[in-house]
């Protein structure tokens, strides 16, 4: 009697351990939950940042483009944050300075890194 009586009371102590184990883990998932809407909340603000920089740079493409005296061809712009960064290649140093200025009358443009090289037409 004595052994079946010890036997119930080592059963109710482990189904009450899994049950305090249970409700831990159950509190520990609220945690995984917040964590994961801070990593979705992060990655939109991501995908938000990178689209604004993907709508300044069409506006500086589109402002090259329009402008008078510049082949914008092998014109590649870039942008992150405001600060936007012209690669590529012209055919003559005059559109070189032009295409900096355009790019910097652009509403939004903090700063222009012109890294545009020479290349005349046929080369």
């Amino acid at each position: 009697m004595k052994a079946i009586k010890a036997i119930k009371a080592v059963g109710g102590a482990i189904i009450v351990l899994a049950s305090i184990n249970a409700f831990a883990q159950a509190s520990g998932t609220d945690a995984a939950a917040s964590d994961m809407s801070q990593q979705q909340s992060a990655k939109q603000q991501y995908k938000a940042v990178k689209k604004a920089d993907r709508a300044q740079a069409r506006k500086v493409r589109s402002a090259l483009a329009k402008a008078k005296g510049i082949s914008a061809a092998n014109i590649l712009v870039r942008s992150r944050d405001g600060n936007v960064t012209l690669e590529g290649s012209v055919p003559e140093q005059p559109q070189v300075d032009l295409a900096t200025t355009v790019a910097q009358g652009v509403p939004g443009v903090k700063s222009v890194k012109n890294a545009l090289t020479i290349r005349p037409v046929g080369q």
